[in-house]
């Protein structure tokens, strides 16, 4: 393990993303390791909730180093010994936060949504172009090997055949009208609403399975959509993909009106079609693939020992270690991509947050 690279990472915040990210990377038992992760320091917004996520969810591992807690994310910011910053605040903090750590000097490993809205993105962008560092949108769930095989079935080896549509669909019931007004999935300030939160997944899954192209050389597909809202914020959206080159389609839909259907996406194609599923998009565990030709289904089943979130750390760690200031599974363009599919859906259904200049 001595000669795998090693981060030494600054966590901001102590929500329930950043537990999760901070066990999954302090696992000893990762499948084909590929990078060592420390725990450096934590900040929050007061000393003791991070004496309490380190004793929580820190502790338990046993780390051989011990992190550093602040009261602040500067103070972590500006900790000499911190290689990169992973930021697991709500969306309308994003740009704040990697702007901060950015002029510090700092990497970044942004949770998604990366930002409100596209604007803010290449605001980000810029800074950290100038800075010279690296920043990659934390869309963990395109790093997993589940992902990456089904990529290569349905592009390189033709599974499918011609693929038709995806259909993909992630719902939760939180029953927004009667949450807090300050909650983070009814204040429009903290980017609230099915889109930003879940709906950026079953818009993933329809743009990974439709083409294998990201980036400045993906295509970009002409997009129809609607959404239900209350309260200023989005209950459900719907989003359409529709690639001229080809005729593909993609239903991309989500809400917070009505729990997970299971499975979760489906592929067609000219010789069969494939169903993903899981305890959510986020999170695949399974894929069968059912021949048109009446033939027997293939199951591919997929394991792990926690989220998965340390696949797109040591995908961190590899782009640190090479130098490089993007990530090519997910680089700048595709984040702006997405962030300009997603600031369309609220123009035209009128989730608008109050950054937006529209």
């Amino acid at each position: 393990m001595a000669d795998l690279p090693t981060v030494r990472w600054g966590i901001i915040a102590t929500g329930m993303i950043c537990e999760w990210f901070v066990t999954d990377v302090l696992k000893p038992d990762w499948p084909e390791k590929r990078a060592n992760h420390t725990i450096q320091a934590i900040g929050s917004s007061s000393l003791e909730k991070c004496q309490k996520f380190a004793e929580k969810y820190v502790a338990p591992a046993k780390p051989t180093v011990q992190p550093t807690l602040y009261g602040s994310y500067q103070e972590v910011y500006d900790d000499a010994n911190v290689d990169c910053i992973y930021i697991g605040t709500p969306h309308g903090f994003h740009k704040k936060n990697c702007l901060d750590a950015i002029k510090a000097g700092k990497n970044v490993l942004c949770e998604k949504a990366f930002a409100l809205n596209a604007k803010e993105a290449e605001e980000v962008f810029t800074a950290a172009k100038e800075k010279g560092v690296f920043v990659m949108e934390a869309m963990w769930t395109r790093f997993f090997p589940l992902m990456k095989t089904l990529q290569k079935m349905l592009h390189e080896e033709k599974k499918l055949g011609t693929i038709y549509r995806t259909f993909s669909d992630f719902g939760l019931d939180f029953d927004i009208p009667n949450l807090p007004d300050d909650s983070r999935y009814k204040d429009p300030t903290l980017g609230a609403g099915s889109l930003l939160d879940i709906g950026i997944y079953t818009l993933t899954w329809g743009l990974t399975t439709l083409s294998d192209k990201v980036g400045d050389e993906a295509e970009e597909p002409e997009v129809a959509s609607t959404q239900s809202i209350a309260h200023g914020v989005d209950l459900s959206s719907q989003v359409l993909l529709h690639y001229r080159s080809t005729g593909r389609q993609g239903i991309c839909t989500s809400t917070t009106n009505e729990p997970q259907c299971k499975p979760f996406t489906r592929i067609e194609g000219s010789k069969g079609r494939i169903l993903v599923d899981a305890e959510a998009p986020s999170l695949p565990t399974r894929f069968t693939f059912y021949p048109k030709d009446g033939g027997k289904e293939e199951v591919y089943t997929f394991e792990s020992p926690g989220r998965g979130f340390y696949w797109e750390a040591d995908a961190v760690a590899l782009d640190l270690q090479a130098g490089r200031k993007q990530n090519a599974t997910m680089p700048w363009a595709e984040t702006m991509r997405v962030m300009r599919i997603m600031d369309g859906v609220r123009k035209r259904g009128g989730a608008r947050f109050p950054v937006d200049d529209w």
